[in-house]
């Protein structure tokens, strides 16, 4: 029996009613199916069935025990298995797959916000259906308003034309079970839009502080009375919290900055 292994962030999905809910959600499109951290290849299994897989495995004895349970699909093309760390393929400006492609997977909660935010920006991911912390998927599908709203939720809304959560997962339904809840989270992306990298350093300073007031926040890069003056023309209360301001506001701030 393999055990789990911390450093690589890994809770082995056991809880079969799960994985079934994933299958369920999948677009029916021709698209291939990328998967980060297939571990012990449980949703491999059931994803294979339906389309060609192609799976990033960054540990080596899951990586072996991986070819010898798949060497079917592996011989057939069904399935392709890269060992490496997903990050550094994208580290080199380079795309998970050269055709449009879904991304299905149970991430590593330590870099899962860093994998979804790299598949936002990877041009031939179209779907992302991911297990992740409870409460990141919160941050990805909340709206303005919303305590949970952040840089996340901007950018999720402004780029996606779908996002929800399919299913909570109690810690129980892995192995070894986790010490916080998962959600797995649906998010469509409009494939026409992108965003700036100056937005998303103009995010990072409108949330700095979530609990200040977002003019406060925002004069530490930019003149107060510029802000003023801007709050007065886009009809924006003073005391408006970052969490309150609607993601297309956020566009029009940053453009009128």
């Amino acid at each position: 029996m393999i055990k789990a292994k911390k450093k690589f962030g890994q809770n082995f999905l056991t809880d079969e009613s799960v994985l079934i809910k994933i299958i369920e959600a999948m677009p029916n499109n021709k698209n291939k199916i990328v998967e980060i951290g297939p571990g012990l290849g449980d949703l491999t299994k059931m994803l294979v069935k339906y389309k060609d897989v192609k799976a990033y495995e960054v540990d080596r004895d899951l990586y072996s025990i991986l070819k010898v349970k798949f060497i079917k699909e592996l011989d057939s093309k069904r399935f392709e298995l890269i060992l490496t760390d997903v990050l550094k393929v994208w580290e080199e400006g380079l795309s998970l797959d050269d055709n449009r492609y879904d991304l299905i997977a149970n991430l590593p909660y330590y870099i899962a916000t860093n994998i979804i935010l790299n598949a936002f920006e990877d041009n031939n991911c179209e779907h992302i259906i991911v297990m992740v912390q409870k409460e990141v998927a919160d941050k990805f599908v909340a709206i303005s308003s919303q305590k949970a709203f952040s840089a996340l939720g901007v950018m999720a809304e402004l780029l996606c034309s779908e996002r929800k959560v399919i299913i909570k997962v109690p810690p129980e339904s892995f192995n070894p079970p986790p010490k916080v809840d998962s959600s797995v989270i649906y998010l469509k992306k409009d494939m026409s839009k992108k965003l700036d990298d100056g937005f998303k350093t103009f995010l990072k300073t409108v949330f700095a502080q979530p609990r200040k007031t977002l003019i406060k926040n925002l004069s530490a890069k930019y003149d107060k009375n510029i802000l003023i003056n801007l709050f007065k023309k886009l009809d924006i209360k003073e005391n408006i919290r970052p969490h309150e301001v609607e993601a297309s506001l956020y566009s029009q701030i940053y453009n009128n900055l």
